[in-house]
């Protein structure tokens, strides 16, 4: 798969290293907080679309002596997932390549499946349920977080530099995803067949001056590559002009002394039928 979107990608996000920067700041107490009350020492867990296992190792954490397994369809992801966690001493966890709409894993095998920001990437997320579903114990649960895109926001920033958002949301649709997945996920769950779903919601917020450097880096380094550029032009999503007028204004906002950042989330957690 390319390192960026394009008309055929099924992973808007790529793996390059500016994305990678962003998903080291995740754990499984700010990522996944709303999960972890639910989590009991000897339970078996999988992170479905683990990445590089930053919030895997929490919960393996967690969940000792009990077994976490996270599995990605990319292959760098899942050795990066591996030296985490070797480097922290996480003996219970193992990782796998493999696909979210074909787990190789046995009926009934989990307690818990837990996926961040996955669902919204996956164009069959029937069949990606019903996998999840296949492979939790009867009462199991799935805990899920997924943004929302339309509600993510840069405060103070001019209503013309906020279209940023909706040019994302469109390159994730082209892609075959779902941008606003954070707000359907009790329909799509319960749709599915999961019961007793939860519904709740957090926000990633980024409020201090280094939190807003870092944050005004990873947009200007992401979503201003040319071959987002290229797909966003080529999709008929922005012309290259405005994305030169909504570099500036990014630039503007960082540069405020009273700067915000937010992702917003929308959090499930469900029972398997």
């Amino acid at each position: 798969m390319p390192d960026g979107p394009t008309p055929e990608a099924g992973y808007t996000m790529g793996y390059n290293e500016e994305f990678r920067q962003l998903l080291d700041r995740r754990s499984a107490a700010t990522h996944a907080a709303h999960l972890l009350p639910h989590l009991q020492p000897g339970m078996r867990v999988l992170d479905l679309g683990c990445g590089p296992g930053t919030i895997s190792v929490g919960l393996a954490d967690a969940v000792s002596p009990g077994e976490l397994h996270g599995i990605d369809l990319e292959e760098s992801q899942v050795a990066m997932a591996r030296v985490a966690a070797e480097a922290g001493g996480h003996g219970n966890a193992t990782f796998h390549a493999g696909d979210a709409t074909d787990l190789p894993f046995e009926d009934g095998e989990f307690d818990v499946v837990h996926c961040h920001a996955v669902l919204m990437h996956i164009p069959d997320i029937a069949a990606a349920l019903a996998e999840v579903g296949r492979v939790l114990r009867p009462g199991g649960l799935f805990a899920a977080r997924e943004v929302i895109v339309d509600s993510c926001f840069l405060e103070p920033v001019e209503p013309e530099v906020a279209e940023a958002w909706n040019i994302f949301a469109n390159l994730v649709e082209a892609n075959g995803g779902y941008p606003q997945m954070g707000r359907e996920l009790r329909r799509v769950l319960l749709d599915a067949g999961f019961a007793d779903v939860q519904p709740s919601g957090s926000f990633g917020i980024f409020g201090t001056s280094e939190d807003v450097a870092f944050f005004h880096g990873f947009v200007v380094d992401w979503f201003f590559q040319p071959h987002i550029i290229a797909a966003a032009v080529q999709l008929g999503l922005a012309t290259e002009e405005q994305f030169d007028f909504l570099r500036a204004g990014v630039d503007e906002w960082g540069a405020e002394a009273g700067a915000v950042g937010a992702l917003a989330f929308g959090e499930a957690i469900a029972i398997s039928p």
